[in-house]
């Protein structure tokens, strides 16, 4: 398997060997003439041939051996790969990454103050706030309901043991139970965590995570190794909640636009749905929102 969220030269071959198995020739155009296929998808000299390149050079970009793939040839080769938006952008990200620099120091964000305002307003929609990582850096009274009622609800503003959406999903007994859909959301959250680990290829902490996931969690390995990608920023979700039962929600997922990587989740549910009023339920037993406290000033 390749090095989680780090400048691998596998990272892109993995992820072009990934998208060129799950292509059948038929469905690209290309006439196979019944002899046994030794390899699944298309092989190399296939997809080099539909994207206008030599064999030669595609195999030492599939190998990690050229790092200096135009526009052109990318554009072609995402054509080829008959790739969706998101997987265009993670190809670019994987064939231009960053320059290696030194680290970062590791640091503990914070919901900026007028995200923590915002959770607030939003009483009767269960919010979170989550950090580039997908930690837990807030949420209100119903989002905590929602997702977490078994945790302390202060738990996000503790950096040492903050939730982490990702974590739970797949170590957490409670957040096992509370998808009835598992296997859609499960496959939901990778894709997501590989858009971060493309976007993000020398952040230490999203490294970490990634090993830890992949070490405690066979499920997650096996999706990890797929090389789905997709941003997953709205659609529906369905729950089974331990106090109020089933629920189907719609979310979004809001990003902040001050390029710090946070950004809101936000769940609703269709008007006058079972759902609505089970969310009502749910707020009246969690009760009113607290005040939000804002910092001293200078």
């Amino acid at each position: 398997m390749d090095s989680p969220a780090t400048d691998s030269p596998n990272t892109l071959g993995n992820f072009l060997r990934t998208r060129r198995a799950r292509l059948r020739p038929e469905d690209v155009g290309v006439v196979s003439y019944g002899a046994r296929r030794r390899v699944p998808g298309l092989r190399r000299e296939e997809l080099a041939q539909l994207a206008g390149v030599s064999v030669a050079y595609y195999t030492r970009l599939e190998q990690g051996q050229s790092h200096n793939a135009s526009e052109g040839v990318l554009d072609a080769l995402a054509r080829a790969l008959l790739l969706s938006a998101d997987e265009r952008a993670h190809l670019r990200a994987l064939a231009r990454p960053a320059r290696a620099r030194r680290r970062p120091a590791v640091r503990h964000d914070k919901a900026r103050p007028g995200v923590r305002r915002l959770l607030a307003a939003v009483a009767g929609v269960p919010a979170v706030a989550l950090g580039p990582r997908f930690e837990i850096l807030g949420w209100n009274r119903l989002g905590h309901a929602l997702l977490a009622g078994h945790l302390d609800a202060d738990s996000p503003d503790r950096p040492l043991d903050r939730p982490n959406a990702q974590r739970m999903l797949f170590l957490d007994p409670h957040t096992r139970e509370l998808y009835p859909e598992r296997d859609k959301e499960v496959r939901r959250a990778v894709s997501a965590l590989r858009v971060a680990a493309g976007q993000h290829p020398d952040d230490p902490q999203l490294t970490e995570l990634i090993g830890e996931l992949s070490m405690k969690s066979t499920e997650f390995a096996a999706l990890w190794s797929r090389h789905v990608v997709s941003n997953c920023t709205f659609g529906t979700k369905r729950f089974h909640h331990p106090l109020v039962g089933g629920l189907e929600l719609d979310f979004e997922m809001l990003q902040t636009p001050d390029g710090s990587g946070q950004g809101v989740l936000m769940y609703t549910a269709a008007a006058g749905s079972p759902s609505e009023a089970a969310l009502r339920l749910l707020a009246a037993e969690r009760g009113p929102e607290p005040r939000v406290l804002e910092p001293e000033r200078p």
